[in-house]
């Protein structure tokens, strides 16, 4: 198909396995925006195949003054998911506003728009994890950042649009190339490096009497199926809407925890530390996706257990860089 496929925050975790993704179905016509700084970020560039690279500013320049050609679709994935962030204003324009730029763009010239929400929008899951449209401007995020994403997708659905564009509710990504990610990285990388340098992880305590320690529980997804679900909604604009991107199925911190200690062939030892105070009146103790919708919009594809999809990046990715960083 003519034209070219933008990808945003494509240096980053899920974008630059998005590129990959498309790469591997024969898409080399790529965009990528990001902003790479003086992080190791790049080297996520690094074996992709794409036609041009742009600083995040010069392309919404382009956008502004309408001079971008050629793009049939933008895969929005770019932007500041830093849960502790305290620059309301700027995550309000970043998360916000340049998402609404560029949404505006696309439907102005019938360009796919297929963009990253978050699961951070559904809060203390109070009112549920369900991405049904009645409920999503109900929801209160307990952070800025799943505010900023929120704030999108009732914007969105006030207009009208969601039947027109695709947006995702991410649940707890992990897998290869989050390296750079430092702190936001997943527990999954966070785990490996603890177990490699002290033998054991450390998982914060509960706070909350129905959950013993390490037993509270999100929905944990692959990488790879976050980029298979997401280029379904790019092939098919039929496909439109906001939908929850995990696996329907929570899992315990502890069980993440022994799921790494077993593909390192290592047995389990875990220490439950204290959470930061600033954490503990934001902290989601559960979160699970309702993948309903998009099951009855036609997804079928199964997702990767935790455990198969722990021991693949363990064995592909995690270890053989290990090894390699090690030899330097």
């Amino acid at each position: 198909m003519n034209g070219r496929i933008v990808v945003t925050g494509g240096a980053g975790f899920i974008g630059r396995n998005l590129v990959a993704g498309l790469n591997e179905r024969g898409e080399d016509r790529i965009i990528i925006v990001d902003r790479l700084g003086t992080s190791e970020k790049w080297s996520n560039l690094v074996g992709l195949q794409f036609e041009d690279f742009m600083d995040k500013d010069e392309f919404r320049r382009l956008v502004a003054t309408d001079r971008l050609d050629g793009v049939r679709a933008i895969l929005h994935m770019g932007a500041c998911s830093a849960t502790t962030e305290k620059d309301a204003s700027y995550l309000a324009d970043n998360n916000y506003r340049f998402t609404r730029e560029l949404c505006e763009w696309a439907l102005t010239h019938a360009a796919r728009f297929v963009y990253a929400s978050s699961a951070a929008t559904y809060g203390d899951g109070a009112l549920g994890y369900s991405d049904d449209d009645a409920i999503t401007p109900t929801l209160i995020p307990l952070n800025m950042y799943g505010y900023s994403k929120h704030m999108f997708d009732v914007w969105a659905l006030r207009n009208g649009l969601l039947g027109m564009i695709a947006g995702l509710k991410y649940f707890n990504v992990y897998g290869p190339f989050e390296d750079h990610k430092g702190d936001m990285r997943s527990v999954v990388h966070k785990a490996f490096g603890q177990i490699q340098e002290t033998g054991k992880v450390r998982l914060f305590k509960s706070y909350r009497s129905e959950f013993g320690d390490g037993e509270q529980v999100r929905d944990f997804v692959y990488v790879k199926d976050a980029v298979d679900l997401t280029l379904r909604l790019l092939e098919n604009p039929a496909m439109s809407g906001l939908f929850n991107c995990g696996t329907g199925k929570a899992r315990s911190w502890n069980a993440l925890a022994e799921a790494v200690f077993a593909a390192m062939e290592k047995s389990p030892a875990i220490e439950y530390i204290e959470m930061p105070e600033t954490l503990r009146g934001k902290y989601q103790y559960f979160t699970q996706a309702d993948m309903s919708k998009v099951r009855l919009a036609g997804y079928e594809r199964s997702f990767t257990s935790l455990e198969d999809g722990i021991r693949e990046y363990v064995a592909e990715h995690l270890l053989p860089h290990y090894a390699e960083d090690t030899c330097k």
